[in-house]
């Protein structure tokens, strides 16, 4: 690679995800969220859903996980509504940045694989995608945002993998403040046990 300004590009380019924002929220009317932290979580999602299927390979879902929003960064996240109005010119977006890339065919590759959704990790990583949604939906719930539950049965019937489905029904019995919080009435939470 004796060119690196292209690739430095991209990395500027990947860092526009951070002031991308995710905009369903908007309509939601409550949380926040950009495409970058959206994509982090995707990630671990895409992780644990590839250790639940041990047919998965999980430096795919891992890499389609990381690849699969970076077309918002040239065409911004698009929620349903938008969606409806305008086209999302995704294929380009990634077409031409993989075109200034030495390893932009394997990133147009990856991105069009998960695109047709027909191969085992695609389908865990448009769960991830979905699950992460779900979970955001999850927590404005727990907070009191009663638009949220409505939303969740759509999330619901977009998950394609036994993983995703048995995931998503933990998700919903489970309290998002319950990994830290715990036992709400443990004297922890009175005096730190001094």
């Amino acid at each position: 690679m004796d060119n690196l300004k292209p690739i430095v590009n991209f990395l500027f380019e990947a860092g526009m995800l951070q002031k991308t924002p995710r905009s369903g929220f908007f309509f939601l009317g409550s949380g926040e969220q950009s495409v970058a932290e959206h994509v982090n979580r995707v990630c671990y999602i895409g992780l644990v859903l590839s250790k639940m299927n041990d047919q998965a390979d999980l430096s795919k879902v891992l890499q389609m996980c990381l690849l699969h929003d970076l077309s918002e960064a040239r065409v911004s996240d698009l929620n349903y509504v938008h969606q409806k109005y305008n086209e999302r010119l995704e294929e380009k977006a990634v077409n031409d940045l993989a075109a200034t890339l030495p390893f932009g065919n394997e990133i147009k590759g990856l991105v069009e694989e998960y695109e047709k959704r027909e191969c085992l990790e695609a389908k865990l990583t448009k769960d991830a995608d979905n699950l992460e949604f779900l979970l955001s939906l999850k927590e404005q719930i727990d907070i009191g945002n009663t638009r949220a539950q409505t939303w969740v049965k759509p999330a619901l019937s977009r998950l394609l993998t036994e993983e995703g489905k048995q995931l998503a029904e933990e998700i919903l019995k489970t309290d998002s403040d319950g990994w830290w919080y715990g036992d709400k009435d443990d004297e922890w939470w009175v005096n730190r046990n001094k």
